[in-house]
């Protein structure tokens, strides 16, 4: 059984909540039945008289869009029901279905869903807690570089580990063309180009690593700043070739560890290239 974290828990609880209270905002507008009532062939929910139209729409967009945000949960808590001659669905998903002909289920149904969810989600987070508690320390995706989580979170957090590596990838290239202004060549030369030896020219600056490059006193760097220097440019060229380009060219999909190491690489780059110095060519007269 997947394991989960209780932030991530909390973030499911947090949006189930949101559903039950739009949900309820919407069902006072709504004349509630059941199927003993309807004889299952009629919905068992329908607009009061009186209801503003327009009104009860807007609801109908706040709920579904609660409805996306917690449709996980129950997928992670195995809430879902069996519908006789469906299948298995989910009532918080699909909770439309109550204003259908022949409504699969009703809003009873949904809340109870709702209801059942919260409290496994309760369970769920006070047993990750004490998990976390005796565990040796885990890896946090959320604390690595802030441009590369932001672009990675929205597809880590639904489980499409390969496009978020990806994203994570592209967005670090963004970052950096932006800041030097290179949206003039494409990700492989600007890489090649940025962090090449040598002085920058007129319009291609550089990132260089701070210091006196002829610096031998540092021995952890076992040859002074120079090779120190170079070696962004490799970094960058095989962190480029070995996931970025695998990431973008294949459709298969990466596991949580293989998408969560692939992160980390691009993670320590991007902080790499943080402590480097932004050199530009310094133009002279006539120039």
């Amino acid at each position: 059984m997947a394991t989960y974290s209780a932030d991530y828990l909390k973030r499911l609880l947090a949006a189930v909540e949101r559903f039950e209270e739009v949900f309820g905002r919407w069902m006072e507008t709504q004349e509630e039945s059941d199927h003993s009532q309807t004889r299952g062939l009629y919905r068992t929910a329908w607009p009061k008289e009186g209801q503003d139209l327009a009104a009860v729409r807007t609801l109908e967009l706040d709920v579904a869009e609660a409805a996306g945000a917690a449709a996980r949960a129950v997928a992670v808590t195995g809430a879902s029901i069996h519908v006789a001659g469906i299948g298995v669905l989910d009532p918080i998903e699909n909770w439309s279905q109550v204003s259908f002909p022949r409504a699969l289920f009703t809003p009873q149904e949904v809340r109870a869903t709702a209801a059942r969810v919260r409290g496994r989600l309760n369970t769920m987070i006070s047993e990750a807690e004490e998990a976390a508690k005796s565990a040796t320390p885990g890896f946090a995706p959320s604390e690595l570089h802030e441009v590369i989580w932001t672009a990675a979170a929205a597809h880590w957090t639904t489980h499409q580990y390969r496009v978020a590596v990806r994203e994570a990838s592209e967005a670090l290239t963004v970052h950096w063309k932006e800041r030097l202004g290179r949206n003039d060549v494409d990700d492989t030369v600007f890489w090649q180009q940025s962090l090449s030896p040598g002085e920058p020219a007129l319009g291609r600056p550089k990132l260089a690593w701070p210091g006196d490059p002829t610096d031998k006193t540092n021995r952890s760097m076992r040859g002074g700043m120079e090779p120190l220097a170079k070696a962004l440019n490799s970094l960058a060229t095989g962190l480029n070739l070995t996931v970025r380009n695998v990431a973008t060219h294949t459709r298969d999909e990466l596991t949580e560890q293989e998408g969560m190491e692939r992160l980390a690489a691009y993670s320590y780059f991007a902080r790499l290239l943080d402590q480097c110095e932004i050199r530009h060519a310094e133009e002279t007269e006539g120039t």
